[in-house]
């Protein structure tokens, strides 16, 4: 398992996401409910919040999001009007689809334009990034990326921002459990508005949710319901409260540093296997591969490794010649196995696989002896249940 969105959560996080708390309506928020019967609900959400507050240094946290989109759809009514002007990373170059993609939501409501990365470095050009921004005026400004191996500076996210007299959210799905650990800089200090996903490095439940300054907690509360959602997932809500208090943890630190570890062992074996990193490697928990420079398609390559039972996804890369739905290029994630138990031995190994498969796509008896190794590993590391 090597998307690198994906994670596995603790038994204590599953038992409280199917507990007896999904038959339970809540609309509203702790003390303010349009339901009779929350008393303990409101417990479960406080602490949620007060936990979420904790972690991140945040003034405030809604915790209600279902998803990461909605999270990110949340912020944007909360100061937005149908038409501002906002400046998003480029889905091409790493952002994510409700960061202006015009077949999504946020493309479709707001005047949205793009910055990117520099073709030589295949990194962010804050130089760049500061002139749009300078000449567009926008009202907001995004920060964060679902395909982006760089670290972010936040701080001259925020200079940038201020020059141009803008909000700056920060999306940190992907590396909030980074942030959460301290391996990462965190954008609260700086952001008027942070948002995230739960599950990812933070390795808790499927959700969202949204941090903010105390000035913008009205708003938001309010954007979230009654304006986009009804009543919570109280169950979720709960294991939301446990994963929190699980990335507070010694364990979970020690946990963090090891992806990333492995991922740079993993960057490291690829690249002496001849394969091209995008931007030449990794800050974080994944690897951008550039699979044409191999000769291979990224679809053909998800397609390749899953015959082998190494499961990723095919991903555009920088200034990709090759259509959406075919890709130059994988996503590759260290998350989901280093939680299995992976260490720096196992991800050389998955390496090794991963490039003996791919330069070999089309030898059956090769992919089947991988195959078999594959399991054989993966069956040393089984997951709790």
């Amino acid at each position: 398992e090597l998307i690198a969105s994906e994670n596995y959560c603790s038994k204590e996080v599953r038992e409280a996401a199917g507990s007896i708390l999904t038959n339970k309506y809540a609309e509203g928020y702790p003390g303010k409910r349009y339901y009779g019967g929350c008393v303990n609900i409101d417990g479960i959400e406080e602490l949620a919040r007060n936990r979420a507050c904790e972690l991140f240094g945040a003034e405030h946290a809604n915790v209600q999001p279902h998803s990461g989109s909605q999270a990110n759809m949340g912020v944007y009514f909360s100061v937005l009007k149908p038409g501002d002007k906002v400046l998003g990373m480029d889905l091409a170059a790493g952002g994510h689809l409700t960061h202006g993609a015009k077949v999504s939501f946020s493309g479709k409501l707001y005047d949205f334009y793009s910055y990117g990365v520099s073709r030589e470095t295949e990194c962010i050009d804050y130089d760049q990034l500061r002139k749009t921004a300078m000449e567009l005026q926008p009202k907001m400004i995004v920060a964060g990326a679902s395909a982006y191996a760089r670290a972010l500076d936040f701080a001259e996210f925020r200079k940038i921002a201020d020059d141009a007299g803008a909000m700056l959210m920060v999306d940190m799905a992907h590396i909030a459990g980074l942030v959460a650990a301290g391996y990462h800089m965190n954008p609260v200090p700086y952001a008027d508005f942070v948002t995230t996903t739960t599950h990812k490095t933070l390795r808790g439940p499927r959700g969202g949710m949204i941090l903010c300054r105390s000035e913008y907690a009205k708003a938001v509360d309010k954007a979230i319901f009654p304006g986009i959602q009804g009543g919570p997932l109280c169950h979720i809500v709960a294991a939301k409260a446990v994963c929190f208090h699980e990335a507070m943890t010694p364990e979970y630190k020690a946990y963090v540093k090891q992806l990333l570890d492995n991922c740079q062992v993993l960057a490291e074996t690829l690249n002496a296997e001849g394969f091209r990193l995008v931007s030449g490697g990794t800050d974080n928990h994944l690897i951008l591969l550039d699979t044409m420079s191999m000769g291979i398609t990224g679809k053909d390559a998800e397609e390749t490794l899953d015959a082998v039972n190494i499961t990723v996804n095919k991903n555009a890369i920088p200034f990709d010649e090759q259509k959406a739905n075919i890709t130059s290029g994988i996503r590759l994630g260290t998350a989901a196995m280093t939680t299995r138990g992976f260490k720096e031995k196992e991800f050389i190994q998955v390496g090794k696989w991963i490039a003996e498969a791919l330069k070999n796509k089309d030898d059956e008896n090769l992919k089947e002896k991988i195959r078999k190794e594959v399991i054989s590993l993966t069956d040393q590391y089984p997951f709790e249940v």
